[in-house]
């Protein structure tokens, strides 16, 4: 099996290698893991994952939820006093949409689309949104639909969550999920400032990029892990019940809201079925990007396999990901 997995995983790396600086591919079943890598970068190397960030702050708030601290119907303002404006029909914005971006709220802070339309290759763009500034923003936001009812996705709603649960902790985002997430999964290596130097990030036509640095925001993308740190995460939600969260991953899965009719979003992650053809196995996935590098970790949970791919190069990952995850054995 071992060798299966090595060889499919070294066979999509090289794959995805052609157009990218570099890549490391981590491939899960029956248990075990293979990890590669091609391209100027190692098995070891730290990235930046991006968007993958948003399953991490979803599992703190479900762990929040078990424990009885929070709960998923509760209203973001009574943790966040600066969001009691955010209200449509009289109904308010809740934790629970917010993991599963059905909050109504617009993608960006107010002021950043604009800022992106008219410098779309500025570097770090979200490094500017320190608290004072993230909430000032928010004074100015209106919800674009109530609450609960359309899924949008909304990277501030995600980091305004983590924000929210990081108050209510009483620390900042990356206290929040070592208490929660990281620290219950051996894995403390998971971090916003990841104490180990990163990879040199790249734009889609592989020129060196800053690093991104999301400030407040750091609960929507400001994560950075090895692949081998993923895939460990994703070997948790395989088997939940060696992982010491296994009611607050199987929370995480409990609610569902369509994406469109082929998807749905829980929290944190996004499900979808594949066609009986395919096989029908459920499948559940988050991608991720910044300036300079994409990340994709999804899992099969009935066929016991996940994959991780992580580039150095903001070019997406995530068709030879899915077919990675779809061609493993299952275990």
């Amino acid at each position: 099996m071992a060798d299966d997995l090595g060889a499919l995983a070294q066979r999509t790396a090289d794959g995805l290698a052609r157009e990218r600086v570099g890549v490391v591919v981590a491939a899960l079943a029956g248990g075990e893991v293979e990890v590669r890598a091609a391209g100027a970068v190692g098995v070891d190397d730290v990235f930046e994952i991006g968007s993958v960030t948003k399953v991490f702050t979803a599992l703190a708030l479900a762990a929040l939820v078990v424990d009885g601290e929070v709960g998923l119907d509760q209203p973001l303002a009574e943790l966040l006093p600066e969001a009691g404006h955010l209200v449509k029909d009289g109904k308010a914005v809740t934790l629970g949409q917010l993991a599963q971006h059905t909050s109504g709220l617009p993608r960006l802070p107010h002021g950043m689309l604009l800022r992106a339309l008219l410098r779309p290759s500025a570097p770090d763009p979200y490094a500017g949104l320190t608290e004072p500034v993230l909430l000032g923003t928010l004074a100015r936001t209106r919800l674009g639909a109530v609450p609960g009812v359309r899924h949008r996705y909304s990277n501030l709603g995600a980091g305004l969550l983590g924000l929210a649960l990081a108050r209510h902790a009483g620390t900042d985002y990356e206290g929040l999920l070592a208490r929660r997430v990281t620290g219950p999964l051996g894995l403390p290596g998971v971090r916003v400032a990841a104490g180990r130097p990163q990879v040199q990030g790249h734009d889609r036509r592989r020129r060196p990029v800053a690093a991104w640095h999301l400030a407040a925001l750091a609960g929507a993308g400001a994560l950075h892990a090895t692949a081998g740190e993923l895939a460990a995460f994703l070997r948790a939600q395989l088997e939940p019940e060696e992982s010491g969260l296994a009611e607050a991953i199987a929370l995480t899965r409990s609610v569902r809201h369509p994406v469109n009719p082929f998807a749905w979003a829980h929290l944190g992650w996004i499900g979808q079925q594949l066609h009986a053809k395919q096989g029908g196995a459920v499948e559940l996935w988050h991608n991720g990007g910044t300036g300079g590098f994409s990340s994709f970790a999804g899992l099969a949970p009935e066929r016991g396999t996940g994959v991780v791919v992580l580039s150095s190069t903001q070019r997406s990952v995530d068709g030879p990901a899915f077919a990675l995850l779809r061609e493993l054995p299952s275990s």
